[in-house]
């Protein structure tokens, strides 16, 4: 763990309920240093889900308390929240969710519409994510163009480009070949050496123990957290 460590994700007491009874978490705790780079891990229908909603202010819990880079999430509204996710939150979700007609730059570009960034700055930072993810060679190509595990590495650079204070990455190997599959995790261990806070949610134990710190998740509870590696 990198000197200096402060929180970005603070979780305390954390339930979500559904309409007819379902309670998807109950009270969870969770922090997350900056630097950290772990796996959030649990089989289907464990809750893993709905935490990644929870942390990445895509859902609001029914309980308990949620700060992100320090905001408390239930002092915000919505507007405010969609702001705070734009500037501090990057995805990464298993389809990869690009714009079958656009390039790989204008598609990590598009990720930034939001900064209020002018349009030729945007391009430039597309061009330095992409380069980053080891793209520099792919800018001008269409996702058709290119591989799984190519199109995944434009969904990072597209995540990364805003420089984000945390990387939720949702079964990011997912949809793709065991060779890809390892070249995005070596790519994620890259990013998180470079600085970028990251948190893997997976249903895969071989992924989530190649990972400094693993948080598992089974009925809506924390039931192991080995805790931030090194924490200083």
């Amino acid at each position: 763990m990198r000197r200096h460590a402060h929180p970005v994700v603070e979780l305390a007491g954390v339930t979500k309920e559904y309409p007819g009874g379902v309670t998807a978490l109950r009270g969870v705790g969770l922090t997350v240093l900056s630097g950290e780079l772990l796996a959030i891990v649990g089989p289907s229908g464990s809750g893993k889900s709905t935490l990644l909603h929870i942390v990445g202010t895509l859902d609001r819990p029914s309980a308990g308390t949620v700060r992100i880079a320090g905001h408390d999430v239930a002092a915000l509204s919505d507007r405010s929240l969609s702001a705070l996710r734009s500037r501090h939150i990057g995805f990464v979700f298993q389809s990869f969710h690009l714009v079958p007609g656009l390039s790989a730059r204008a598609n990590v570009a598009e990720g930034l519409l939001y900064s209020g960034l002018p349009r030729a700055e945007r391009g430039r930072r597309a061009a330095r994510a992409l380069e980053r993810v080891g793209l520099g060679d792919r800018m001008d190509h269409r996702p058709h163009e290119l591989s799984g595990g190519q199109k995944q590495r434009v969904a990072i650079a597209r995540a990364v480009a805003g420089e984000p204070d945390l990387l939720l990455a949702d079964e990011p190997t997912g949809a793709l070949d065991t060779a890809s599959g390892r070249s995005v995790m070596e790519l994620l261990h890259e990013l998180n050496e470079d600085g970028a806070t990251i948190a893997v949610i997976t249903h895969d134990g071989e992924i989530a123990s190649s990972l400094p710190r693993q948080v598992r998740i089974r009925d809506g509870e924390v039931v192991e957290d080995t805790g931030p590696a090194g924490a200083a």
